[in-house]
């Protein structure tokens, strides 16, 4: 009986949120994303989740001053309610066109270019890190249009009936999609030996992982790309997108980042997950207001 409630329960709150995603779907993504960010200014303020925020850019940013540091957690509030409401626009708002290069709502600068296609076809699985910036999700969509053999780690909601209708809306974006959970690093693996390019945001935090620096404090970090890279000789790069007016994007691949090795040749696992969060680090310092400040990052 309790079970029964409880599918009833998701399955309710499941149809809820999908007339949620008709309504903002029918707005288009610039009125959706306009929407989202005045929504989430509005209503951001009033959770528990702006004082965690509001700490964790105070100690992140000390020297700044606190019209400044009011500043980032106004934007971070705007992108992050864009970010929700243009979930259902995935499918169009990427619109790159390789013909005709940074003229539409997405640019791709040409060095990320030549390395995407570089990787693309040297026919070998690769490493590819990110962190929750602007629209995180976009550096997968550019993958899955232009032939990136690829998956990606995600975490699936805790409502099993959300969860079936988002993976639907993801399937049709992006590449292989591996939910996070005990069978994941396996899947992951299975992924690297099949040739794909396998992506993961690394920016959260992840009680069981080795101690690191993160923005000037102690942080937990996820060391599963690092431990990946102790068996599969792939190489690793950084994606991200930046948020630009207008409701533009750019996106951003790394060169090759070298894992650090220990004295005996084989990739120091916590030294190559400082090394990734580094990266990413110096992404959040550049685009303060574009990352997801709301999270308990530095909780150990």
């Amino acid at each position: 009986m309790r079970e029964t409630l409880r599918s009833l329960a998701d399955e309710s709150l499941a149809a809820l949120v999908r007339g949620a995603f008709a309504l903002v779907r029918s707005l288009g993504p610039d009125r959706a994303s306009n929407l989202g960010a005045a929504g989430a200014k509005l209503l951001g303020p009033l959770t528990s989740a702006h004082r965690i925020a509001r700490e964790n850019i105070d100690a992140a940013f000390p020297e700044k001053p606190a019209a400044e540091r009011a500043a980032i957690l106004r934007e971070s509030w705007d992108n992050l309610g864009r970010t929700a409401c243009e979930y259902v626009h995935l499918a169009t708002l990427f619109d790159f066109d390789p013909d005709k290069p940074n003229t539409g709502r997405v640019e791709i600068p040409p060095d990320s270019i030549e390395r995407f296609v570089r990787l693309r076809d040297d026919g070998k699985p690769a490493i590819i890190f990110a962190a929750h910036l602007a629209n995180w999700e976009l550096p997968a969509v550019a993958a899955q249009r232009y032939g990136l053999p690829s998956a990606a780690l995600y975490r699936t909601p805790n409502n099993q009936a959300i969860a079936r209708d988002i993976l639907r809306m993801r399937s049709g974006v992006m590449g292989e999609l591996i939910p996070a959970g005990v069978s994941a690093p396996v899947r992951m693996m299975e992924a690297l030996d099949a040739g794909l390019h396998l992506g993961m945001l690394v920016d959260q935090r992840f009680g069981r992982g080795p101690r690191i620096r993160f923005l000037g404090r102690e942080a937990s970090a996820n060391p599963l790309l690092a431990r990946l890279l102790r068996r599969f000789d792939a190489p690793v790069h950084g994606a991200r997108a930046i948020r630009l007016p207008g409701n533009r994007f750019r996106l951003e691949l790394t060169e090759a980042i070298d894992p650090v090795r220990d004295a005996r040749g084989q990739v120091d696992v916590t030294a190559t997950t400082q090394a990734m969060n580094d990266v990413v680090a110096g992404w959040v310092r550049e685009y303060p207001g574009q990352w997801l400040w709301q999270h308990r990052r530095w909780r150990l």
